[in-house]
């Protein structure tokens, strides 16, 4: 039945988002602020689908620590619904967004239009020179606006550490901003890879800012402290 459900989510997704992106294709040439909403509300409906067919709901925790202005926000990465199930919960984040990303026809249109952040991963000091210059550039644009990084780089398993890169510290001394770190159990639910999905409770649990000033290493280890220690809390919860 489990497969059978998945299949049946996977067949909608797809459909509903090809459906999305006709009938929303207007918006990529109005304000960014409309496209970013239909970003809202395809979420949305993939939220519902995802609770109507495959019986995985999808939990907010901490809603009282989610930023209202300009943050830098650093989340856990189990799977892909990491990215849309956290448009709906932030008012305004432009995601770090790896360089293949862009290559997904629909998808890239959107991301560009929503001035998403767009690295190569491999490129060393230059990728940090342009994730600081594009990261300043999207505040200066809209000074409220936050700033969405997965701190690993790259999706893990549940209960897995990955190793932490040196963006997110780069950018939290540059752009001297509160850091929102974001735990998770997404990939209980979603895996990483193949269409199983699994019933109960996604969990994205918003956790205390950690303020603007601390030192690189204290700053590293107090952010993967936290995530590490929430996120597995939140797996076995899960499980």
């Amino acid at each position: 039945m489990i497969l059978l459900r998945s299949l049946l989510f996977t067949l909608a997704f797809y459909l509903w988002t090809l459906i999305a992106a006709i009938v929303m294709l207007p918006v990529l040439v109005m304000p960014r602020r409309y496209a970013q909403g239909s970003l809202k509300v395809w979420g949305v409906v993939v939220t519902w689908l995802l609770r109507v067919i495959c019986n995985v709901k999808v939990e907010i925790r901490g809603r009282e620590n989610v930023p209202v202005g300009a943050a830098l926000v650093a989340a856990k990465h189990q799977c892909m619904y990491d990215i849309f199930g956290t448009f709906n919960a932030l008012p305004d984040a432009s995601y770090v967004l790896r360089q293949e990303l862009m290559a997904i026809p629909i998808f890239s249109w959107w991301a560009a239009k929503c001035r998403m952040i767009v690295i190569d991963r491999d490129g060393g000091a230059k990728t940090l020179r342009k994730l600081l210059a594009d990261s300043r550039q999207r505040i200066e644009e809209t000074p409220d606006r936050q700033i969405f990084i997965f701190p690993e780089g790259h999706r893990n398993e549940p209960g897995v550490a990955g190793d932490y890169q040196p963006g997110v510290a780069f950018l939290y001394r540059e752009l001297d901003l509160p850091c929102v770190p974001i735990a998770l159990n997404s990939g209980v639910h979603w895996p990483a890879h193949g269409i199983i999905r699994r019933p109960g409770t996604i969990v994205f649990e918003f956790l205390e800012p950690i303020p603007p000033g601390l030192k690189r290493a204290v700053f590293m280890s107090e952010l993967e402290t936290r995530l590490e220690a929430a996120s597995n809390a939140l797996v076995a919860e899960g499980l």
